[in-house]
């Protein structure tokens, strides 16, 4: 049985990420709302340690989930994210970096180069 998702947000985020992907011709979209429109338990849940380990400075980094604050990020990095701990925020502050909303990197970015997707 398939069931649909009732947050509106994300049913919003994820029908605006496909016009992206068709306007720009971009496919990071269509991933990722193929990934956003799985079951919340499959959700990646992401730690600082592993983007600290496959990042480096200035990267631009996406993650279709949460972002927690275990480990610690040694560099600045912009990341987009459905949502971030607090802890997580805090830490990404301290490095220099920068938490965006998705809807945020899409105005940044159309296209998605040099994004790199996390899980």
């Amino acid at each position: 049985m398939k069931t649909q998702k009732t947050n509106p947000k994300i049913t919003g985020l994820i029908m605006s990420l496909k016009e992206k992907s068709y306007q720009e011709e971009a496919a990071i979209w269509k991933v990722l709302a193929s990934k956003l429109e799985k079951s919340t338990r499959n959700r990646a849940e992401v730690n600082l340690s592993q983007i600290n380990r496959h990042t480096s400075a200035d990267d631009l980094v996406l993650v279709p989930g949460k972002v927690l604050g275990s480990g610690v990020l040694e560099h600045k990095v912009q990341i987009a994210a459905l949502n971030f701990s607090k802890k997580a925020t805090q830490k990404i502050g301290d490095a220099g970096g920068e938490c965006l909303e998705i809807t945020q990197l899409m105005e940044k970015n159309p296209k998605g180069s040099g994004v790199k997707i996390i899980e």
